[in-house]
């Protein structure tokens, strides 16, 4: 870390309410009492309105802020195909799964927190800055004067680009369970295979306290820096990882501790 620079703010998030009809794929329940940001599937790539509707009233119980986590309409591949799509489509397939996810969150008096894309289209939209334009502007058309709703995507990519063109409040986020190249690009596997405790503290650790990603590539490991102008980072545990409940509870121990050191309410 840079002299002068301030410790980073870190929240814990999950991608939840990823299951279909009576078919469950996580443990939602564990999960959102171990979070602070929970991105709820709006139906393309998992989830109905049945477990939307119980996905939103779960975040409320344990006081838990809520993101839309919409995604190409593939939930074959459980939208971690990339698709082509043109940017004014991709606005209406955003704008159409974060208004169904709205419906609910005003159903339970919430407020909508932020949008985070899903699967491949989190990446594709990270490399293209025509259809970051695109998802970052359904996030703004949920905003009003008073109350902001924020983009959570990848530091240093169209993402945060487009959220600083628009005036959309971006926040970082990290991946705690998935692997970045030597060159910081984020690996994103169609199936999350296990990951163990001590790499996750080591990742975690050296993020927090160095903001430092860390790499791997056949040569080993290495480090790239977070950013200079990243204050606040969410770290992201899937839920469909194994392991994903212990995993969540590690990563929002150490987010708790460094938070408490450095001043963080």
């Amino acid at each position: 870390m840079s002299a002068g620079q301030k410790p980073l703010k870190a929240t814990v998030n999950c991608d939840m309410g990823e299951g279909f009809a009576l078919y469950t794929i996580a443990n939602d329940e564990e999960l959102m009492k171990t979070i602070h940001l929970a991105n709820i599937a709006c139906g393309f790539h998992a989830s109905d309105f049945s477990i939307m509707n119980t996905t939103v009233a779960l975040a409320k119980a344990h006081a838990v802020s809520v993101g839309a986590h919409p995604s190409l309409p593939d939930r074959q591949g459980f939208g971690r195909r990339e698709m082509k799509m043109e940017p004014d489509e991709l606005l209406s397939c955003f704008v159409y799964q974060i208004g169904a996810l709205n419906g609910f969150l005003k159903l339970h008096g919430l407020p909508l927190n932020h949008v985070k894309p899903h699967g491949a289209i989190y990446g594709q939209t990270s490399r293209s800055i025509e259809l970051a334009r695109a998802v970052v502007s359904a996030t703004k058309a949920f905003s009003t004067p008073d109350d902001q709703v924020a983009f959570v995507g990848l530091a240093g990519t169209a993402h945060q680009a487009a959220c600083e063109e628009a005036g959309v409040p971006f926040i970082a986020e990290w991946f705690a369970d998935l692997d970045y190249d030597d060159a910081g690009k984020l690996l994103i596997t169609k199936k999350h295979e296990p990951i163990s405790s001590e790499v996750i503290r080591a990742r975690v650790t050296r993020l927090l306290e160095s903001r430092q990603i860390t790499t791997t590539s056949e040569n080993g490991e290495s480090y790239l820096p977070l950013g200079d102008c990243v204050n606040e980072v969410s770290i992201c545990c899937h839920s469909d990882t194994p392991g994903a409940v212990q995993n969540a509870q590690l990563v929002k121990s150490l987010v708790d501790e460094s938070n408490r050191h450095a001043g963080h309410a």
